[in-house]
């Protein structure tokens, strides 16, 4: 299976829920004017792509139509598409890397059930696949089952891992995983976090704890923090990632579970309401359904459309 068929196949539904969105839009257009273009852009804020994206969205469709550069049906689709495309590029950059002859340490944070210690171990395998050594640190010490799944992945892909006693202070556990990857000469050391909400303070304020004791050992690190975004949730993200972006620093997010939901529109609210980079997108349990993010393949992904 190619790589776009993977975006196709998990943005199906998501698709086919845009498809009714903007059937026969350009046919309202024609006969009501600025009335549609205003029933367009509620449309896709139903849609979760947020109301300052839907309002790009609809802002760009609206001049190219006053300037004549919309004709049909199909020419509608694809400069959404583009304007689309366009939102999902804000923020987009390499991963960072660590100084010379350092780990580069990843923090993964997250709620409960975003698919964060899945997509740890699906990270690892990739980059195991290319070479790398991985570390993995097993800093969620509230739940013994999360450490379990860790060692799992651990033994799957190959990678030492990090972990102490359920209970375990999470502070000192990624001090010792920084400290264990430094002196194996680790290239990348992956950090779970205990799922937390947004909003329950001392979990968030731990987090900030975290990151005190990994800089202890690495000055900068860790380089990277990413949010993992449970799709399902639709624009209900928006609110985590501003909380989490306050306390943890949050640098990029993951995407996960676009294969069983009709919301793959919030990739778009979510660039374009911080412009953070979107380093991975999750279309379902398989490790190579963990693909790297192509704003392009998205859009067209999302849009229905097809590559050669």
């Amino acid at each position: 299976m190619s790589i776009f068929s993977i975006f196709k196949r998990g943005l199906e539904k998501s698709a086919t829920k845009l498809s009714r969105v903007i059937g026969g839009v350009f046919t309202g257009i024609k006969a009501h004017g600025s009335a549609s273009f205003e029933d367009l852009e509620a449309m896709l804020i139903a849609a979760d792509f947020g109301v300052a994206a839907a309002k790009k969205v609809v802002a760009g469709l609206r001049d190219r139509y006053e300037r004549g550069k919309i004709a049909t049906d199909a020419d509608l689709v694809q400069v959404a598409r583009d304007e689309v495309a366009t939102i999902l590029k804000q923020g987009m950059r390499p991963i960072r890397t660590a100084p010379e002859n350092e780990v580069l340490v990843i923090l993964m944070v997250g709620v409960n059930g975003s698919g964060k210690t899945t997509t740890i171990g699906k990270l690892a395998a990739k980059w195991q696949q290319e070479g790398k050594k991985v570390i993995l640190g097993a800093c969620d010490t509230f739940r013994a089952a999360a450490v379990e799944q860790l060692q799992l992945w651990g033994e799957r892909t190959g990678c030492q891992v990090v972990s102490a006693k359920h209970g375990a202070d999470p502070a000192s556990v990624a001090f010792d995983a920084t400290m264990a990857a430094k002196s194996r000469n680790a290239d990348i050391l992956l950090i779970d976090t205990a799922g937390r909400q947004q909003n329950q303070q001392n979990l968030m304020a731990e987090l900030n704890k975290i990151c005190r004791s990994i800089g202890k050992v690495l000055p900068g690190a860790p380089h990277e923090v990413w949010l993992t975004v449970d799709a399902s949730l639709g624009s209900n993200v928006i609110s985590q990632a501003r909380e989490f972006g306050k306390t943890a620093g949050v640098s990029g997010l993951i995407l996960t579970k676009l294969d069983g939901t009709g919301r793959g529109g919030m990739a778009v609210a979510l660039h374009e309401e911080f412009g953070l980079p979107t380093f991975f997108a999750g279309f379902g349990e398989a490790p190579e359904d963990l693909q790297e993010f192509d704003p392009d393949f998205y859009a067209d992904a999302l849009f229905g459309m097809e590559r050669q």
